[in-house]
């Protein structure tokens, strides 16, 4: 191996080159960090006989500035210079939500040009599913306020067409955003293209009211991805507290995934991801059910 540092074109080496490089050769994009808190709570209900009914919610932020002053939006902003993604976005979602240690996965991210009004914004956006017993939520110095949205998820169309060089699939979503307070609501046009063995898929937004920024497709894109992971992953265990019953879990994969299960199926399926316990239920009204609790060896089969 030769002693000589490797040198470039134009005769420099790379402690050289570094010392004259001009970091503002290229015009900088900003980057943002936005946050999905989901999690499934049991909504309000007169008959205490009936088990609970739940919804899926998300946390969202209502902005106390502008762009988009008064609007909706997910948790989030700038990431600054010297720190990682990952820590700006524990330090935003604490200052806008006051939630703090708390698990996220990076989701996606998103590079439309003219995707905020501001400047050139490039986001990434993590995901986290909770328990919101176990949480203090309160809007921060950043917020105008933090409340909890039920989301609902409904296909509105979907058609799939033939073209000379494969085929197109285009889906209409509609998300619905809703607590005591308020309605937000916007539709998602997703476009999938077939032509050989390229796939593009792209998303826009066709309606969007009181939802800020391009949130509602980030919104849309999540709840898929939710889903998806629902099938393979532990992931929805995030939603449960120390012990549960089957029922209630079988409501929150149904929640999550849109559709009714089938209870047997469903419990063979989960009979591995769970340890039965010695335990029952207390509910009056309510026939005594065995309680279980998630079984952790059950994800690294």
């Amino acid at each position: 191996m030769s002693d000589h540092p490797l040198t470039n074109a134009n005769g420099l080496t790379e402690a050289q080159f570094l010392a004259t490089y001009d970091a503002d050769a290229y015009e900088h994009p900003s980057v943002t960090v936005d946050m999905l808190i989901f999690t499934v709570m049991d909504l309000e209900q007169n008959n205490y006989r009936k088990l609970p009914q739940k919804s899926l919610q998300l946390l969202l932020i209502k902005r106390g500035e502008h762009p988009y002053l008064g609007q909706w939006a997910l948790p989030g902003g700038f990431v600054a210079v010297d720190e990682s993604i990952e820590d700006a976005a524990r330090r935003e979602l604490y200052s806008e939500t006051n939630i703090e240690d708390l698990y996220m996965e990076q989701l996606f991210t998103w590079g439309a040009v003219h995707r905020d009004p501001r400047t050139r914004v490039i986001s990434c956006s993590y995901m986290a599913l909770v328990d919101r017993t176990t949480l203090d939520v309160r809007a921060g110095d950043d917020a105008a306020d933090a409340a909890w949205f039920d989301v609902s998820y409904t296909i509105e169309a979907e058609h799939t067409t033939t073209t000379e060089q494969g085929m197109e699939t285009e889906k209409r979503v509609r998300i619905k955003l809703q607590n005591e307070q308020e309605t937000l609501s916007a539709v998602v046009r997703i476009v999938e293209s077939v032509q050989g063995r390229v796939k593009k898929l792209s998303r826009e937004i066709v309606e969007s009211e009181g939802i800020a920024f391009d949130h509602s497709i980030m919104i849309e894109y999540a709840i898929e991805r939710l889903r998806g992971k629902a099938e393979y992953t532990d992931i929805v265990f995030n939603l449960m507290p120390p012990l549960f019953t089957l029922s209630e879990l079988q409501r929150v994969y149904e929640i999550i995934l849109g559709k009714e299960l089938l209870a047997a199926a469903f419990r063979r399926k989960m009979a591995d991801a769970v340890t039965e316990t010695d335990e029952y239920t207390k509910d009056a009204g309510h026939r005594p059910s065995k309680l279980y609790r998630y079984n952790p060896e059950w994800s690294h089969k």
